[in-house]
């Protein structure tokens, strides 16, 4: 590749000490992030001429220019260089989604009698977790089959050992709860129970398995040949768990095994999870990074892997890490690294490598069109709209009114060509009278604008590349005087007309017609129809909120539930002002002093 003078010049004062750099396309936009130990070294090893992996050189050939931070130490580079990837989400580097958290059975040790609870996050708070649970285990179905052989309480009644029911719920007649909650059996009792569960759970199925089927055989026996067909169908979730024993593994094991496969331009990482000695699933996570070798990539995946998950003790890897100290530091745990396993470990490993592998070659072409939808047609938007930079995040507008009331306005996000439900954000329209959808557009807009400029909320701290109207030129013209009044008039704006699907452009009468059917036309109708989505539920949860409103709702310390008591007892908020403060005090959960506070909200002194 011939250097650019911009890379070249900051090449040569590049310090040796640690930190993170920040490489950039022509257009600005942050492509790929990175730390490292010696950045002198590190960064320059991408600009030697010198063969590189094809999606290297890919990242390479598109570098502009790069930035770089000094940090104190390796461990904080690595936490700045995960902050960064979260933030600008480059293209070339591992991005695991944050909210797509597999399952796990928690049991809160801490509680006087403990019951299952199904949870995506892991919390450090002395609760017992299982999990997680994915590819083919149903972690609702496990927990029904535990509630099904152990007699542990399923509501969500909090019960302390002074606590007392008036009386038990229909689980105890059924012969599916102990009762603590009316003292039918002690804590000491109850934690008896708990540990059988935990005991299954760990990995043991054997008594889990008599129980179920002894309950079956008895359901049939007494011709209940629905609750048989139940037992059964649970008995055969057990089975299922069985199957995925590991021959030779001890059943109290657990294990995390990583294998990484590429070809060069596209990469993958199986994750295969064993807990309790059992196989409860394998993953595989498509990746793109630009890491110059395949264990930093293998590293880069694992350390953002274990955000919000347990961290087992054994891992078992394909590659040798080069930092692995440094990932025991970062994740703050002692873990038993195994990089040339033997024996059943091994197994593991190949079995992994075989899914990796198996994976890689059925999904590049999967993969390339998902490219193409996304960053691909996001490149193309770039040249058809002749836009500044390439939207990396586009924001979409559209109002949701009836009749001019209720108006709302939806801002939807997109990055990197997907949606980032994280960011959508919804604008009561405040100060505007009517039906006028140019004046609400330009008050929500500038709202958002304000909020930009004044660095005011997570999702309105950064800068969009492209904002997108619903509407045609008259929406358009509206919503670009705010553009101008904000001095912000470098933000690309269009609007997009959905009658003929017209693209329109600021100071442009002639729309734009980009070719129906193709990738970049669709990415901007998928924005649009969500915006419209968005607005309009918005907007049913605000007319519907509406129209279930009372005058009760401003009273403080009238909840709904009070609210729906007094209404029951009296019909309206007009016969409720009637009523005295005694009979307002009969109601259930009114004491005196609300029945006082309601009584002087209905009859209140004119001054």
């Amino acid at each position: 590749m011939i250097m650019n003078d911009k890379i070249a010049s900051k090449l040569k004062v590049l310090t040796t000490k640690p930190g993170v750099y920040v490489m950039h396309d022509k257009d600005g936009v942050v492509i790929y992030v990175g730390k490292a130990k010696n950045l002198k070294n590190r960064v320059s090893q991408y600009f030697r001429n010198s063969p590189k992996l094809s999606k290297v050189q890919a990242m390479v050939d598109s570098v502009d220019h790069f930035d770089y931070f000094i940090t104190m130490s390796e461990m904080d580079a690595l936490a700045l260089e995960s902050n960064l990837i979260k933030k600008y989400q480059p293209f070339y580097n591992i991005l695991l989604k944050d909210g797509k958290q597999f399952p796990y059975i928690k049991i809160n040790m801490k509680e006087a009698f403990p019951k299952l609870e199904i949870v995506r996050r892991v919390k450090n708070d002395g609760a017992k977790y299982f999990g997680p649970y994915f590819a083919g285990l149903d972690v609702r179905e496990i927990v029904k089959t535990v509630n099904s052989a152990f007699k542990i309480r399923t509501c969500n009644n909090k019960i302390t050992e002074t606590s007392h029911a008036q009386r038990e719920c229909l689980n105890y007649s059924l012969g599916l709860c102990s009762a603590p909650c009316t003292k039918k059996v002690d804590r000491a009792e109850y934690m008896k129970e708990i540990d059988r569960v935990i005991n299954f759970l760990n990995g043991n199925d054997d008594e889990i398995q008599n129980i179920l089927q002894e309950k079956m055989i008895l359901s049939a026996q007494n011709q209940n040949f629905e609750s048989a067909v139940i037992y059964r169908d649970r008995l055969k979730m057990i089975d299922k768990l069985k199957q995925r024993v590991v021959a030779n593994l001890p059943k109290n094991i657990d294990k995390d095994i990583f294998a990484y496969q590429t070809d060069g331009l596209s990469g993958v990482v199986t994750v295969m999870v064993v807990r309790g000695g059992k196989i409860l699933g394998v993953m595989n996570y498509p990746c793109l990074d630009a890491e110059l070798e395949e264990s930093q990539t293998l590293f880069n995946f694992i350390s953002q892997y274990y955000q919000n998950m347990i961290v087992p003790h054994d891992i078992i890897l394909s590659h040798e890490l080069p930092d692995a100290n440094l990932l025991q530091d970062y994740l703050g745990k002692k873990l038993n690294m195994v990089f040339s396993p033997h024996g059943v470990n091994k197994l593991l490993l190949d079995m992994a490598k075989e899914n990796a592998n198996e994976y890689l070659s059925k999904h590049i072409e999967k993969e390339k069109l998902k490219y193409n939808n996304t960053i691909g047609a996001l490149k193309v938007l770039k040249e058809k709209l002749e836009l500044s930079r390439v939207p990396l995040r586009m924001e979409c507008y559209d109002i949701s009114n009836i009749s001019g009331t209720n108006k709302v306005c939806s801002m939807v996000v997109f990055k990197n060509g997907e949606p980032s439900k994280k960011d959508y954000r919804k604008f009561k329209i405040k100060y505007v009278k009517g039906s006028n959808d140019f004046a609400s557009l330009q008050e929500a807009l500038t709202r958002r604008l304000i909020r930009f400029k004044n660095q005011d909320g997570e999702s309105f701290k950064e800068r969009p590349d492209l904002l997108i109207i619903d509407g045609g030129k008259g929406q358009l013209s509206a919503c670009y005087e705010i553009l101008r009044e904000q001095d912000l008039l470098s933000i690309d704006m269009i609007s997009l007309a959905k009658r003929i699907e017209e693209v329109f452009k600021p100071e442009s009468t002639t729309p734009i017609l980009l070719k129906p059917g193709s990738a970049e036309l669709k990415m901007l109708q998928r924005i649009r129809d969500e915006a419209h989505r968005f607005a309009i539920t918005f907007h049913r949860e605000i007319r519907t909120k509406k129209q279930t409103y009372s005058t009760l709702d401003e009273i403080q310390g009238v909840g709904e539930k009070k609210r729906d008591a007094l209404l029951q007892a009296f019909g309206t908020s007009e016969n409720i002002a009637k009523v005295s403060i005694d009979e307002l005090a009969t109601v259930s959960g009114i004491h005196k002093a609300l029945a006082i506070q309601i009584y002087n909200h209905f009859n209140k002194k004119e001054e």
